[in-house]
């Protein structure tokens, strides 16, 4: 493809995503570390984050935010979710317009309860926006393991584009309409991972990980729908598909906090000694706002609160979820 692309964050999502797209054009990546900068380019890995990957040789990185986005075509953003409008800020002076923005964050910004595309539309307003997501385990696709992707954007002749732009090898890339579910369905769905994790640290057997994935999924959906969401989105890839493989993988990173807080580690600790972000821990005070100010009950997400917040112990209250008295499936509890 004759397109230039440029990507926006050197994590372990990021860099995979740019090692996909620079197997069809040519790719920018900038990361923040001169260090890696250098490593990428010269020796083509990133091994921080994707230890023992080898990274394609059309993918340059670059040092600057300038060199990453000026006379590009497409614009991917890869940055966690607190740092993600001032990034974008940065990138507004040097940014063509028209020039799609797809976003790889599955985050809230934490004074704004917004969504990352919401960001985008506030900063880069006019600009077509997307967001790419689903259950993609960074190293698992650098090995080259079969995934599936959904590329989200309102515009259908665009996102057909996209879609072919982040097709390679075994990575494929269905298309949706449904921007608002793709986005909160990689939003919420890490709540979720860090009950199960909790439950897993304490030992939790199958039956109880596939009641708290399925009662999870039941909260996401009530959410997603409630603030925009197609209820057939939350059934997919970028939501039961995304949810299964966070809440299963021992590569998740919400997952992982999960588990640490179930042998009662404090989330301070657990947070300090991992290199990269858990957005679970910092999106659950706004998932609960969110819930709140819509009257939509989601016990899982607030009892994760909790435990992140440090009001109660990852034991008391995975015993509390429990005792929850059952009542209809179809009802919140």
């Amino acid at each position: 493809m004759d397109l230039k692309v440029g990507l926006l964050g050197g994590g372990s999502w990021g860099t995979t995503v740019a090692s996909l797209v620079a197997r069809n054009t040519e790719v920018k990546m900038w990361a923040r570390d001169g260090d890696t900068v250098e490593e990428i380019n010269t020796h083509h890995t990133n091994k921080k984050y994707l230890p023992n990957a080898t990274l394609p040789e059309s993918l340059t990185a670059v040092g600057t935010i300038e060199e990453a986005v000026k006379d590009i075509d497409v614009l991917i953003m890869g940055v966690p979710s607190q740092g993600f409008r001032s990034v974008l800020e940065q990138v507004k002076p040097h940014l063509r317009a028209w020039v799609p923005v797809i976003s790889l964050t599955k985050g809230l910004e934490h004074d704004t309860k917004m969504r990352m595309t919401q960001i985008i539309e506030s900063v880069l307003p006019g600009h077509p926006i997307g967001v790419l997501t689903g259950p993609n385990l960074a190293r698992e696709i650098m090995a080259g393991q079969a995934a599936a992707a959904v590329i989200a954007m309102e515009d259908d002749i665009i996102v057909r584009e996209l879609q072919r732009l982040f097709s390679s090898g075994l990575f494929r890339v269905y298309t949706s309409n449904d921007v608002i579910g793709c986005e909160l369905g990689g939003i919420l769905k890490n709540i979720v991972a860090i009950a199960v994790g909790m439950g897993d640290g304490q030992g939790a057997g199958d039956n109880t990980r596939s009641a708290l994935i399925t009662r999870g999924l039941a909260e996401v959906t009530r959410l997603g729908v409630a603030l925009g969401g197609d209820a057939a989105t939350f059934a997919g890839l970028a939501g039961m598909g995304d949810m299964i493989a966070t809440c299963t993988s021992p590569q998740s990173r919400n997952r992982h906090v999960g588990m640490e807080l179930g042998k009662g580690r404090k989330i301070e600790s657990i947070i300090e000694e991992m290199v990269m972000v858990a957005e679970g821990v910092k999106s659950a005070p706004s998932v609960l706002a969110l819930a709140q100010s819509n009257d939509i009950e989601m016990p899982i997400a607030r009892d994760v609160y909790r435990v992140v917040q440090g009001e109660v112990s990852a034991r008391n209250a995975f015993r509390g979820l429990l005792r929850i008295e059952p009542g209809l499936e179809s009802e919140p509890g």
